[in-house]
């Protein structure tokens, strides 16, 4: 059991599978100029979690606490601070990738990584967003400027960022079309997608053209084959940030864009999210929840790549 000047945390000292995570006991953060302490309530676990987990990425060596999503009630905020106060519902994403550590049960960050948690969302259901629903905004609309009418083909429709994308698209008034296997199809029909792929079965750039926006959150040869589909003048955005430079070439050759992008902390965005999720145009599918010390079979089940939604661990 923690005291006031500790936490419980999932840290890690190697590198490795998911039996590397453990509950360890940490000092709890104290806010500094214009930063929050954040009681966690509850944090998502996504793709680059496991993938930090086991290559270090962009955090190199251990030890490190991984996590950038959270949920939770302002405990305390730091010198100059008037967005936020003690007792504030927020959530939002820590600045990504050095401000990591939300897999714990308080964590500090800028004011302005947060915004005020919907109503409508239980913890759960705000920690599971942040990451993902900003992913998919950055990429649609900050970067490809989705408008009405346009055709947007999602791929991996049905994953973290791929149903929050296909929510955020048809709020913006596209034709959506998304890829994902036969199984989930009347899911995503349900959460607005117009048009789907079972990429299983259909090569989909034999069965989709005239597209003015591809969101590609796979990567490698699937962003050059998504470069194919486009109109001329459309984008495909990857949110795959590091890959072949020969991507631009090729783009230009064909004589579209391509973008590869990585997500920031933006309150601007959470609030943009925040009012999608209180105009009932989004909302997040859940597909388990985990204590906190359960954090490794979170790990295990994402990584089969066979989740509908989001993994989340609940901070008791």
């Amino acid at each position: 059991m923690s005291d006031k000047n500790t936490m419980r945390a999932i840290g890690q000292d190697v590198l490795g599978d998911p039996g590397v995570l453990k509950e360890v006991e940490r000092e709890r953060p104290v806010p500094g100029p214009s930063e929050v302490l954040v009681r966690v309530r509850a944090a998502g676990v996504n793709p680059t979690d496991w993938k930090h987990r086991a290559t270090g990425g962009f955090l190199g060596r251990p030890p490190f606490v991984l996590g950038w999503d959270v949920s939770g009630v302002v405990e305390a905020v730091g010198v100059g601070v008037t967005v936020h106060a003690s007792g504030d519902e927020v959530f939002g994403m820590l600045p990504y990738p050095f401000g990591h550590g939300s897999h714990a049960e308080y964590v500090t960050a800028p004011a302005r990584s947060f915004a005020r948690k919907p109503a409508g969302l239980d913890h759960t259901e705000a920690g599971a967003l942040p990451l993902v629903s900003l992913t998919a905004w950055q990429a649609l609309v900050d970067t490809a400027d989705v408008q009405p009418g346009q055709r947007v083909l999602i791929h991996a429709a049905a994953g973290g960022v791929g149903h929050v994308a296909v929510q955020i698209a048809k709020a913006r008034g596209a034709y959506v079309i998304g890829t994902a296997s036969a199984g989930k199809h009347d899911y995503l029909r349900k959460l607005g997608a117009d048009e789907l792929i079972d990429y299983r079965e259909t090569d989909f750039t034999e069965a989709v053209r005239d597209v003015d926006v591809v969101l590609d959150t796979i990567g490698d040869d699937n962003t050059f084959r998504s470069l194919r589909v486009l109109r001329k003048g459309g984008i495909v955005v990857s949110i795959l940030p590091i890959g072949p430079e020969e991507l631009y070439e090729e783009a230009a050759r064909l004589g579209v864009r391509a973008a590869r992008m990585l997500v920031e902390a933006d309150q601007a965005g959470m609030r943009a999210v925040a009012d999608l999720v209180d105009r009932g145009l989004l909302r997040p599918t859940i597909a388990g929840t985990f204590p906190l010390a359960d954090a490794a079979e979170a790990h295990t089940l994402g990584e089969t790549g066979r989740t509908v939604g989001k993994l989340v661990l609940v901070v008791d």
